[in-house]
């Protein structure tokens, strides 16, 4: 994130959680995970589809408040949403990663890897797993070298086309209601 970046400390938005709306930008699956209590999921590819949404709640005077991980997601966010005319939204400073760190509450259910670290675990095995192809199948290496080449572009673009595949999977989807049976998650602290 740049120095310019309008951020919340994870102690100012625990602060105002009551009055602000918290928008997660992670996938479903994760949200599901663990998130903020009080906070709406709106995954970073839907963040379109809510705009006229945000804009009304920020013209009510409810400040709007991007997380994601690490802030990562929400920096992308902030950007989609201050070219669709919503000003630039405070994002909070460090994601979840932080506002867990500091043991704020949070509402946990299924747990599940996070999407950067199934990139990291995807990545990592399609390439060991095309090394070890390359010793009977000598032109499988290259397939090690397109993942390396995908993991050079996901950094120098900040998007990564094998994160927004796994997104997509049944995995990283949230359980459908018949799965949950009336039950909620519960929030703990961290």
């Amino acid at each position: 994130m740049s120095q310019a970046t309008l951020c919340v400390r994870p102690e100012e938005l625990q602060d105002r959680l009551e009055e602000a709306v918290v928008v997660d930008v992670r996938s479903p699956g994760e949200f599901e995970s663990v998130h903020i209590p009080r906070s709406r999921n709106v995954p970073l590819d839907e963040i379109d589809q809510h705009v006229e949404q945000l804009r009304r709640e920020a013209e009510a005077g409810k400040e709007v408040v991007l997380v994601c991980r690490s802030g990562n997601r929400a920096h992308q966010a902030q950007e989609k949403l201050e070219a669709a005319g919503l000003g630039e939204l405070p994002i909070l400073e460090g994601g979840m990663v932080a506002w867990e760190h500091e043991g704020r509450d949070v509402v946990q259910d299924v747990i599940r890897w996070d999407l950067e670290r199934q990139v990291r675990f995807a990545a990592g095995a399609i390439v060991l797993l095309s090394i070890l192809a390359s010793i009977v199948f000598p032109p499988a290496r290259y397939l090690a070298g397109f993942v390396g080449a995908g993991l050079v572009f996901a950094a120098v673009t900040n998007t990564c086309g094998l994160a927004m595949v796994l997104s997509k999977l049944p995995y990283n989807q949230p359980r459908k209601q018949s799965e949950i049976d009336g039950e909620q998650g519960v929030p703990t602290s961290a």
